[in-house]
């Protein structure tokens, strides 16, 4: 079974010198409607679309599934296919003996066993394919008996909550300036270091705790976003998520001015250099990408051509993939419009970021044993343990606004469960949860298990805690809670 993905400019590129015609295919693409990044089976000895299973993954494709949701599914469904293969089976004739056993291999007997989480997610996916395959006449009943009220006997039993991890102000600038930016735990200037474009990193990491953006939110930002070049020293930043925010959910982002200042210095710096040496590269692929020339700043739009074509894009409404793609073309050549790009001259993708993320604790644990050096988790660290960080420290100081000084946490637990009922506009829980983009304020209630625990209390002072000396969560907190509230 071979696996592939629909990609329109893979068509271009390699279909132009062929037989086949590339304007006859993308034709046909956009006929039906087919999205870029569905993901096609096909039959390794007649290269014909296997059934049903390319028909549902269209169907989840047509259900407004990101690509990255599709590929994860896809090799997710490749390795329970692989599976049946090797007892014999397909995806019609699989029994329930057959799903049993796939799920003792993925979580048993397999070299590294996937953890619950993981399995609950592919049990959940199984699920659904039988039900849409039984839904659509493929079969006539799902091989596995379904539990009491719809439960998916595959799925764990233990359910685990969230896994908030956040960092103290001492950990949050050991991460930032010695794992990212190769320092020394006493400030001072590392002559081994050897990594690349430090300030970028560092801004990333500022941009990230400043405003809890996710990975996604954050690593896809455009410099119009920010008012690159047009922002005045001094001046903070608003700008709209929503192509690349969960669930498509819009929402309001506030850049306070130490993190756009810091911003500034990557792209006064470090960024000029990474353009230079890669204006070549990407003039090379100038068909495939978003040539704008033109921005409206008032409207927040992108006007260039696409595919020949001309469009008009909404940039909060830009999913990551077209946003790798948006050049603007100067003097030098083509620029890429996302703030933070590689040597390739285009946005870094999840996977750069997590090798990124990967050599700074590995520069983390090479001191860990400085005088200087915080307390280091058994885990690594993750970017969104910086969103965490932020959800946490404005909760706190949103709280300790509301509760004043009373010191009975059950008294503090009870107030804040009657901010529901008349104080919505300004109850901390749902500011947060509205600054986090949540589905659901349920999610942020977590938070408060840890804003009341000494153990892993964020008690560092608001006013010690800034991202470049200068915005502290205290700042931030005065602008959501300023005019109308709205976030």
């Amino acid at each position: 079974m071979f696996l592939s993905f629909v990609d329109p400019s893979l068509v271009r590129k390699h279909l132009d010198a062929q037989a086949v015609d590339a304007a006859a295919v993308i034709g046909l693409l956009e006929t039906r409607a087919i999205p870029a990044g569905t993901p096609v089976y096909l039959d390794d000895v007649t290269m014909l679309p296997i059934e049903p299973l390319c028909s549902w993954f269209r169907h989840l494709a047509y259900d407004d599934k990101d690509a990255k949701t599709l590929r994860e599914y896809a090799y997710i469904m490749r390795r329970f296919i692989h599976f049946l293969h090797s007892r014999g089976r397909d995806l019609l004739d699989a029994t329930e003996s057959d799903l049993r056993a796939y799920r003792v291999l993925r979580m048993q007997t397999q070299e590294k066993p996937v953890s619950d989480v993981t399995w609950a997610k592919e049990a959940q996916l199984l699920n659904q394919l039988y039900r849409w395959l039984v839904d659509h006449g493929h079969l006539r009943d799902r091989p596995l008996r379904m539990g009491r009220r719809g439960r998916n006997p595959l799925t764990p039993r233990l359910r685990r909550g969230m896994d908030i991890r956040h960092m103290t102000l001492a950990q949050y600038r050991y991460f930032r300036d010695v794992g990212l930016g190769g320092q020394l735990p006493d400030s001072r200037a590392s002559n081994v270091f050897r990594g690349q474009a430090p300030l970028r990193n560092r801004a990333a990491a500022d941009l990230a705790l400043s405003t809890g953006m996710r990975p996604q939110e954050w690593s896809s930002v455009l410099m119009p976003e920010l008012q690159i070049g047009r922002r005045r020293p001094g001046e903070s930043v608003e700008f709209a998520v929503q192509g690349c925010a969960k669930y498509g959910k819009y929402r309001e982002i506030y850049v306070p001015t130490a993190t756009a200042d810091a911003l500034d210095n990557f792209l006064l710096i470090e960024r000029p250099d990474l353009v230079a040496t890669s204006a070549k590269s990407l003039a090379h692929q100038r068909r495939e990408l978003f040539v704008v020339d033109h921005i409206d700043y008032e409207t927040g739009k992108l006007a260039g051509v696409l595919d020949g074509q001309r469009r008009t894009f909404t940039m909060s409404a830009m999913g990551p993939q077209l946003r790798r793609i948006t050049v603007q073309e100067n003097e030098a050549g083509l620029e890429s419009l996302a703030v933070f790009i590689g040597h390739g001259g285009q946005m870094l993708g999840p996977s750069s970021w997590y090798w990124i993320r990967c050599e700074a604790w590995e520069r983390m644990c090479a001191h860990a044993d400085h005088r200087d050096a915080p307390v280091m988790p058994q885990r690594r660290w993750r970017w969104h343990d910086l969103r965490h960080t932020f959800a946490l420290q404005l909760l706190t100081y949103l709280e300790r606004q509301m509760d004043g000084d009373e010191p009975d946490a059950v008294a503090r637990r009870r107030r804040h469960m009657a901010y529901l009922g008349g104080h919505i506009k300004h109850n901390p829980l749902l500011i947060v949860s509205r600054r986090l983009g949540h589905a659901s304020p349920s999610t942020t209630y977590t938070y408060l298990e840890y804003t009341d625990d000494p153990l892993n209390a964020v008690d560092a002072a608001f006013g010690a805690w800034t991202v470049q000396d200068s915005d502290t969560y205290a700042d931030i907190a005065s602008r959501m809670l300023s005019g109308n509230g709205q976030l």
